[in-house]
């Protein structure tokens, strides 16, 4: 058959492990022989952003801002152990937080539904949305080992000659510290981004944080999505028939254990990064969830929910069978061509990622599947498939 002509490249950040193995099986099974595929190809695998100070996780932001839509294999986050690993020059931040401030925006995940697989909280009836602020707090934060005693201050200098100076703690003995930011635009645009996704959707809207305490920093929040809410969309939320409402956080959570879904829970950054894998656990598997990075400029980044899936990346560098579920990652993929079919007026791309999307699915709904899934699944003497085989069970059902 003819391969679909694509017009403007995706940018491509390829990652770590055994989603990278994954991404190359992908690209192999069920988008090359199908797809004339346009990429601007970056590798964000941990050795190259250390070989290139991290230069290469900038340059492709940047990238994603000229082109308009990404794609983005999981990445490896380094911790002190992975720094002797891989023997780093540096503990590297995460390469989404430095993509994320680039971008700004709002992250949005939520859980893929598929027959035969219930979420374990039995009320849930509909996904839940997770919108997730892309900028700031624990991402971007500055942090230090205290030796011993003495004071710590928190210190604005402004340009204009006023300082601010703030006690933080008067330390007794050895310990830590942490300071956090964010920016007033980037909250003003993760409210606009979440009222509008909200409209689109036609789902109620919540907020949540903890104000309570954070009576500066999370209030600020809070005031901003109030005012926003009130100045520029509360008649077109009574107008949708929807509804928005700010609650504690921990009481965002008990509601939303006793809640049906359908509905859509904007989170702070920490918040988001947390509750998307509770709520996607919960509704299946952290392999069975969308994201994708909306910027107020329009542009779109998206990416599997998950790790790099570590352990069985080891398992295959010792030659052993893995069982790992590569349907984000595969949504990843038809969630940016699909947007890069209507950007470029390309239907027949998007109605491709349609097609790849629903042979995924329906490959799962016969009862052929992944380990994580056949642990799970409802249907009667599920098929457990490799790695590769059930890549190769979603081409044969495309083909068809």
């Amino acid at each position: 058959m003819s391969r679909i002509e694509m017009k403007t490249p995706i940018v491509e950040m390829d990652g770590d492990e055994m989603t990278r193995i994954l991404w190359q099986l992908i690209k192999d099974e069920l988008l090359t022989p199908f797809i004339d595929l346009k990429t601007e190809y970056y590798d964000l695998g941990l050795k190259n952003r250390d070989e290139t100070n991290d230069r290469v996780t900038v340059d492709s932001a940047e990238a994603t801002k000229r082109l308009g839509v990404a794609v983005k294999c999981a990445t490896i986050t380094p911790n002190a152990a992975r720094v002797e690993e891989y023997k780093l020059k540096e503990m590297w931040k995460s390469p989404n937080g430095t993509i994320r401030a680039i971008l700004d925006g709002t992250v949005f995940r939520t859980p893929i539904s598929v027959k035969g697989i219930t979420p374990n909280v039995r009320t849930w009836e509909k996904p839940i949305t997770i919108a997730r602020h892309a900028y700031g707090d624990v991402y971007k934060a500055t942090e230090m080992k205290v030796p011993g005693p003495g004071k710590a201050y928190l210190l604005f200098e402004g340009e204009d000659g006023e300082v601010k100076k703030e006690l933080i703690h008067d330390f007794k003995s050895a310990g830590i510290l942490q300071g956090q930011h964010n920016l007033i635009p980037s909250i003003e645009s993760f409210a606009r981004s979440c009222f509008t996704y909200a409209l689109d959707m036609k789902e109620d809207l919540w907020f949540a944080a903890k104000d309570t305490i954070s009576k500066q920093y999370d209030h600020t929040f809070k005031d901003i999505f109030q005012e926003i809410f009130d100045a520029e969309y509360k008649a077109k939320f009574e107008e949708a028939g929807i509804t928005y409402f700010y609650t504690l956080i921990d009481d965002a959570v008990a509601r939303v254990m006793k809640g049906k879904g359908g509905f859509i829970w904007a989170c702070k950054n920490y918040d988001g990064d947390v509750m998307s894998d509770m709520i996607s656990s919960a509704a299946g598997s952290l392999a069975m969830m969308t994201s994708v990075l909306v910027s107020p400029a329009g542009i779109y980044e998206y990416e599997a929910a998950h790790g790099t899936v570590q352990r069985h990346y080891y398992k295959h560098l010792a030659g052993e069978e893995t069982s790992t579920n590569s349907i984000a990652t595969i949504f990843a993929w038809t969630g940016a061509l699909r947007k890069r079919g209507e950007l470029d007026n390309l239907p027949e791309l998007s109605a491709f990622a349609d097609r790849l999307e629903k042979a995924s699915l329906s490959v799962i709904e016969s009862g052929r599947m992944t380990k994580d899934l056949a642990l799970l699944t409802e249907l009667e003497n599920p098929v457990v498939l490799n790695s590769q085989d059930f890549i190769k069970a979603i081409r044969a059902e495309l083909e068809k």
